[in-house]
């Protein structure tokens, strides 16, 4: 990590970490990124940290873990209780003593097992497992949160030298979950991205519903569908900035939000830019981490009932620790709801 570059917007969230610590577990012990960001989480005091993977290989790495507890999940000494809560939690899916048995070895079922028993807050996963293996384990235990319809992603993008969005800051969704979101998740979405971005930054969120048309500038299912989810978000959060459906110049660039959305409190202004789809999330964000040579941090899931956050399985270690800062402060606002 040395080198890495640190915004402003990771650094506080940084030391918002370090103010209240939380407990996260690292169930990829035996990926040195995992073990290269775990040892600067702990050397600058972010989180306590439950690393999982073989005790010998990760005592093996070099890095200074000290203060974090090492779990293997072949001999973990409360693998009995996590494999009763989880028969509890899915017996009506047809789970079965065996399987629970056998599912509690899966360190991504053990991290979060973990994390709804209480042994930890938050798990970050991901770096070398498929985003379905991390979020699966998630929602069959933790499930949404209250009044979540769906789980959706976002990534946190600080681009340098930018006075746009909120001073280079912005908030993309989904760029990692929902495919073809129908209008109706696409509201959820909305919703869900404007309180994210509030909680993270205590700033007011003021959201754009992105499309390649701007206030009915063409005519087609797909911008109709867009529109219809800004009326749908707008009912489900009335005290929320949302407007849409917006192009990309309209909603971030406040000459051309002026021209082409006169009457939008979001036009030319927006911090949260939620996509249609995952083509336009996916490809969005990484032209903007590329060409812009913009942070990227993420994917963030919003709407499960804790905190689980998945990696890009191109991540570096920087980005690893990143994700464990924003995980924290997800902790923290969950333990004051």
């Amino acid at each position: 990590m040395k080198g890495a570059r640190v915004s402003r917007f990771l650094d506080s969230m940084v030391t918002r970490a370090q103010a209240d610590l939380r407990t996260i577990v690292l169930p990829e012990g035996n990926d040195p990124r995992t073990l290269e960001a775990a040892e600067a989480i702990l050397r600058q005091g972010v989180a306590r940290l439950i690393i999982l993977g073989d005790a010998g290989r990760i005592a093996a790495s070099g890095r200074d873990l000290t203060g974090a507890e090492v779990i293997d999940p072949t001999s973990y000494e409360r693998a009995d209780e996590l494999a009763a809560l989880l028969l509890e939690l899915r017996r009506a899916k047809g789970m079965t003593s065996e399987k629970a048995r056998e599912l509690v070895r899966d360190v991504l079922y053990l991290g979060v097992l973990m994390v709804k028993a209480g042994i930890a807050e938050g798990m970050v996963a991901g770096a070398c497992h498929a985003t379905g293996d991390v979020l699966r384990p998630s929602l069959q235990i933790l499930k949404t949160a209250p009044g979540a319809a769906l789980a959706s992603s976002f990534f946190i993008m600080t681009v340098p030298d930018s006075d746009l969005g909120s001073e280079g800051t912005f908030l993309f969704s989904d760029c990692g979950l929902e495919v073809q979101p129908s209008a109706e998740r696409l509201a959820h979405i909305a919703v869900s991205s404007a309180r994210s971005w509030e909680a993270l930054t205590g700033r007011p969120a003021s959201v754009a519903l992105l499309s390649h048309s701007t206030k009915g500038s063409a005519a087609n299912d797909d911008a109709e569908k867009v529109a219809r989810a800004v009326e749908l978000a707008r009912e489900l959060a009335p005290e929320c900035a949302i407007d849409g459906e917006l192009q990309l110049d309209a909603a971030i660039v406040p000459e051309i939000g002026r021209m082409k959305a006169p009457q939008s409190k979001v036009a030319g202004r927006a911090n949260c830019l939620v996509f249609p789809d995952l083509d336009a999330g996916n490809i969005g964000y990484k032209l903007v981490q590329r060409l812009a040579k913009a942070e990227a941090l993420g994917p963030i899931t919003q709407g499960l009932a804790a905190p689980v956050n998945d990696l890009s399985r191109g991540c570096d270690a920087h980005d690893i620790f990143g994700v464990v800062a924003i995980t924290c402060v997800q902790a923290q606002a969950r333990g004051k709801a």
